[in-house]
């Protein structure tokens, strides 16, 4: 994909913001390897559930994070299974791994079986937001709990967007429709669940 360097700015620019928003603790909406997405802090217990109330959905279900790099994942949980790497590494679509034994994160973030779903972002605007922010960043869909995912920005709900600190001026226009990741559980004996393909 050819980016020109009006796109190169504009996308510096809505990082930086970005940035500074997530770093006050503040609620984003912003695109992601997948649909556009809520995200927080992940470590922020407080930012966290300012998105459960913007979707208007109960913390008994759990959210995933981003992070940039495999390198970062034993930060955040407490024992990666060797197969873990392989599948990251192999996965030609986003992968969400759900792991068990989540660490350093918002409590009200992790699962009630003390598991978290991580994704890997290979997708340029939210790897880069990963690695400028330094910490694991919430992703989930945009949209009103038991409404359907938007699969372009176009399809938001306004009171989404009315509701968030910061708006990514970022690939807005994009008429690709976006799809979810795959989800997998992984025990820490290797035990694989496929939760969606």
């Amino acid at each position: 994909m050819y980016f020109c360097r009006t796109d190169f700015y504009v996308m510096n620019e809505t990082l930086k913001k970005a940035v500074e928003v997530l770093r006050q603790g503040g609620v984003i909406l912003y695109p992601t390897d997948t649909i556009w997405g809520l995200g927080c802090d992940a470590t922020n217990a407080t930012a966290v559930q300012r998105i459960y109330d913007i979707k208007q959905r109960t913390n008994s279900k759990a959210m995933l994070v981003l992070i940039d790099s495999s390198a970062k994942l034993q930060g955040y949980v407490r024992e990666v299974p060797d197969i873990a790497w392989d599948l990251i590494d192999l996965s030609e679509k986003p992968l969400t791994i759900i792991y068990s034994g989540a660490k350093n994160l918002a409590e009200n973030l992790v699962a009630e079986d003390g598991s978290i779903g991580i994704r890997i972002t290979r997708e340029t605007f939210s790897k880069r937001l990963c690695e400028q922010f330094r910490k694991p960043i919430v992703s989930t869909s945009a949209n009103i709990s038991n409404t359907t995912a938007p699969k372009s920005f176009s399809e938001i709900d306004e009171n989404i967007k009315n509701n968030v600190d910061y708006i990514v001026d970022y690939r807005q226009n994009e008429k690709i429709k976006a799809t979810a990741s795959s989800i997998i559980k992984l025990e820490v004996n290797g035990q694989i669940t496929i939760i969606r393909k």
